[in-house]
C-alpha cells in the first residue's frame, strides 16, 4: 500500500506528453559481486535473514534485461584485501560494469601501497570504508592515521563511500571530510535512515551540515528497505524531497543494490518508483540523477558503445 500511495502521489500532477520522451538511461552506481561457491567461501553473501546469493555478472544480467541499465559500478563487499582483486577480474570480464569501488582501510600502514597497486586498473574509482571514528571521552574522533589516507584518496582524485547511514555514520562523514576538504564522499542508501519524532531534530542538523560540505553526495537507493524492526517500509516522499532540496540535483544518484535487494525490491521495482518520483520533476533532473552525476562523481571511463554515448553527451 505505501508503494502504491507513493506512485500514486508521484504521478499525479504530471500530465501525459503529446510525445513521450524517450527513457533516461541509467547507470548503477550499487552493484555486489560475491560467490559462496568459492572453495574459500566469502565473508558475506547477503542479508542474513535471507538465503546465500550467487551474485555475479550474468546473474546480475538476468536483473536488468529491459530496464535500460547501460552500465553499472561494483561496490565491494568484502573485507577480504584479495577480493579486491576478484571484483575487478569480474567487473574486467564484462563491460556493463564502468567501475569497480573497493574495500580499504584508510588508517592502515599498508593503505598507500594496497591503494596504488588498485589503481593502476582504470575500473578501480574508489573505496567504501565506514568506521572511520573511534571514541575518546564519549567524543568520536578519527581513527589514527585515517587522516593521512583519507587526504591520500582526496589527492588521487578517488571516493570515500559510506554506508549503512547512521547518525554516527553521519558525523563519521563530516570528520572524514574536515581531515581531507578535498575528499568527495559517497553516503550510500540515504533514504534508508528513518528517523523518529525523538532523532528529526539531530537529522535535519546532521543532513544540513553536509548538505553544505559541496564534496558531500548520497545515493537516493534502498528508498524501498526493512526498518529496524525487519519491518518493510518505503521512505515518504517527503524524505527524498527534502534531500533533494539540501543536496540538489547535481548531488544525488540511482542505486539498485543488488542482491542485497532480493526479497525488498527487484530493480525493475526500484527504478519505477524512483521513475515516478521524477517524472514530476525536470527532466534534466532525472538524467542528473539515473547517470550524469554518476560520471561526475565516479569520473568512470565507458567500455560500450552506450556508455560513450552518454559520456559524450553535452
Amino acid at each position: 500500500m505505501q508503494r502504491r500511495a507513493f506512485l500514486a502521489g508521484a504521478a499525479a500532477g504530471v500530465a501525459a506528453p503529446a510525445f513521450a520522451a524517450p527513457p533516461v538511461p541509467v547507470i548503477d552506481t550499487h552493484v555486489h559481486l560475491f560467490d559462496p561457491r568459492r572453495p574459500q567461501g566469502v565473508p558475506y553473501s547477503g542479508p542474513k535473514d535471507r538465503p546465500p546469493q550467487i551474485a555475479t555478472p550474468d546473474n546480475y544480467r538476468t536483473q536488468i534485461t529491459g530496464t535500460g541499465i547501460v552500465g553499472s559500478i561494483v561496490v565491494e563487499a568484502s573485507p577480504w584485501i584479495e577480493d579486491n582483486l576478484w571484483i575487478l577480474e569480474r567487473a574486467g570480464s564484462d563491460p556493463q560494469f564502468v567501475g569497480v569501488v573497493g574495500s580499504l582501510d584508510p588508517s592502515k600502514p599498508e593503505f598507500p601501497e594496497y591503494l596504488a597497486r588498485f589503481s593502476k586498473n582504470p575500473l578501480w574509482r574508489g573505496i567504501r570504508f565506514g568506521r572511520v571514528w573511534t571514541s575518546e571521552g564519549g567524543k568520536p574522533v578519527l581513527k589514527s592515521g585515517m587522516a593521512e589516507g583519507l587526504r591520500l584518496l582526496a589527492e588521487v582524485g578517488q571516493t570515500l563511500d559510506m554506508a549503512n547511514p547512521s547518525f554516527d555514520l553521519l558525523r563519521g562523514a563530516l570528520l572524514a571530510m574536515d581531515a581531507a576538504p578535498g575528499l568527495r564522499v559517497v553516503m550510500d542508501h540515504m533514504p534508508s535512515l528513518d528517523p523518529t519524532p525523538e532523532t528529526q531534530a539531530l537529522y535535519d542538523s546532521l543532513t544540513s551540515e553536509l548538505a553544505a560540505r559541496p564534496g558531500f553526495f548520497i545515493k537516493l537507493s534502498q528508498v524501498m528497505h526493512k526498518d529496524g524492526s525487519g519491518i518493510f517500509k518505503t521512505a515518504p516522499r517527503e524524505r527524498l524531497d527534502r534531500l533533494m532540496t539540501l543536496m540538489g540535483e547535481d548531488r544525488v544518484m540511482f542505486g539498485g543494490d543488488w542482491p542485497n535487494s532480493v526479497g525488498t525490491a527487484t530493480i525493475p521495482a526500484a527504478l519505477a518508483l524512483m521513475r515516478d518520483y521524477f517524472a514530476a520533476r525536470p527532466r534534466v533532473q532525472a538524467e542528473k540523477y539515473f547517470w550524469r552525476n554518476s560520471l561526475a562523481i565516479y569520473k568512470w571511463k565507458p567500455r560500450t558503445q552506450s556508455q560513450v554515448r552518454l559520456a559524450q553527451t553535452p
